[in-house]
């Protein structure tokens, strides 16, 4: 996940009839997303959306440098 995407965490996907998911676009506010939503519902009434948190995955194990100041 690059850095626009961990600015913009918010994600409004359309889903396929194929149980697949498209990104249709990222807000940085749950709200905004939500308003984009209801417009896109309006528009294209026969497509579903859905809006979802797309939290950075945790790859890589904390270094011990991270793991002293969760210690302290």
């Amino acid at each position: 996940m690059n850095y626009q995407q961990q600015l913009t965490p918010w994600v409004v996907y359309q889903l396929n009839s194929d149980s697949d998911r498209q990104v249709v676009t990222r807000f940085r506010r749950r709200n905004d997303a939500d308003s984009y939503l209801k417009v896109l519902k309006q528009t294209r009434p026969n497509s579903q959306f859905v809006v979802a948190f797309d939290a950075a995955p945790r790859t890589a194990a904390p270094s011990k440098d991270e793991a002293a100041l969760v210690e302290a």
